[in-house]
């Protein structure tokens, strides 16, 4: 059964590395949410202007259909912040699973100030956490602490991926714990 994943969470909490070890061990697809951004939302983002629903919406919509029409095994990065862009994802692409990468704010500040010229910068971060809407209580979602090693992650995301699919036959009602640092 092909697998169709969203990693998200806040800017720096590595979701870009954490999909890219899931799309390669999955031999899967990664699509990275960033890429598809529109220009003028590019541009709100390097001038320090957070996003709102309308500047979203026409991103959602697109990264739900790549998703959709993805062969095989995919991996999608995005912030999916709101429970109803989740929705609208899983509207594309009924089996999606999601993991979601937990992180501290201070810590994703640190990142994300670490990261020079990246599209989103470190003002931004605290828009975010005042946006999120975590996914507690949606089906087929695991939580990653996002300080754990990346191999750690990606490895227990593997594992609940097979053991879902075993438990259950399906990826239904799933809320994992966070992987252990290795």
């Amino acid at each position: 059964m092909p697998h169709k994943l969203l990693v998200m969470g806040v800017a720096g909490c590595g979701k870009s590395t954490v999909a890219a070890g899931l799309a390669r061990a999955l031999h899967g697809l990664l699509i990275e949410g960033d890429d598809h951004h529109l220009p003028e939302s590019q541009d709100k983002m390097r001038r320090g202007v957070a996003l709102d629903d309308s500047d979203r919406e026409p991103w959602i919509a697109k990264l739900g259909s790549l998703l959709a029409s993805a062969p095989d095994h995919a991996v999608l990065t995005c912030s999916a912040l709101k429970r109803s862009y989740r929705a609208r994802l899983r509207r594309a692409e009924p089996s999606l699973k999601i993991v979601y990468l937990e992180i501290s704010r201070e810590a994703s500040k640190a990142r994300v100030a670490a990261r020079p010229g990246h599209l989103f910068p470190a003002s931004l971060v605290d828009n975010q956490f005042l946006v999120l809407e975590p996914p507690a209580g949606e089906p087929a979602v695991f939580r990653s602490d996002a300080m754990a090693p990346v191999q750690a992650q990606c490895d227990a995301v593997l594992r609940w991926l097979e053991e879902a699919e075993i438990t259950t036959g399906t990826h239904g009602d799933t809320f994992a714990a966070h992987p252990q640092a290795v």
